[in-house]
C-alpha cells in the first residue's frame, strides 16, 4: 500500500508475485490512486523480466473487505501518506523514497527507480521470505 499506487507499491506487487508466488499473492493499492502505473516503474521492472505494464492504479477502498494476512506500507512516511489500515491483517511499514520525485535526465530518474526496485526486493521480499511458513 502506498499513496499514488503508481511506483513503489506496483513494483512491490510485481516483485512479490514473481519471487514469492509459491507462498504469497500480492495486490497493490493506494490511498489516493494516480490512475496510472509510472512508465519508469514499468521500464525498471522490465529490465529484470517482470512485466507490470498491465497493472492498474487501485484504491485501498477496493480491498477493505478482503482478508489479508499482511499489509505492507511502502510510503516513505507512513504517518503522513498512508493512514492506518482498517482491514484485516498484520500491518508492517517498510518505507522507500518516492522515485517519481526524482529529478534530472531520464537516465538519472531511471537510476532512482532501479535503486528503489532493488531495495524493495531486498527489504520487502527479504522480509516476507524470512517469515515462518
Amino acid at each position: 500500500m502506498c499513496t499514488g499506487n503508481s511506483c513503489r507499491s506496483q513494483m512491490a506487487e510485481g516483485l512479490i508475485n514473481h519471487d514469492l508466488s509459491a507462498r504469497w499473492t500480492a495486490h497493490s493499492a493506494g490511498t489516493e490512486p494516480s490512475g496510472y502505473v509510472h512508465p519508469l516503474a514499468i521500464e525498471a521492472m522490465k529490465e529484470i523480466d517482470i512485466d507490470i505494464s498491465q497493472g492498474e492504479s487501485k484504491s485501498v477502498d477496493a480491498f477493505r473487505s478482503v482478508p489479508f494476512d499482511m499489509v505492507i506500507t511502502v510510503c516513505d512516511d507512513a504517518a503522513e501518506s498512508c493512514p492506518v489500515w482498517l482491514g484485516s491483517g498484520k500491518v508492517r511499514h517498510i518505507g522507500f523514497p518516492d522515485p517519481a520525485l526524482a529529478t534530472g535526465s531520464k537516465e538519472e530518474k531511471l537510476a532512482t527507480f532501479r535503486e528503489v526496485r532493488d531495495n524493495i526486493r531486498k527489504r520487502v521480499v527479504g522480509y516476507l521470505s524470512a517469515l515462518p511458513e
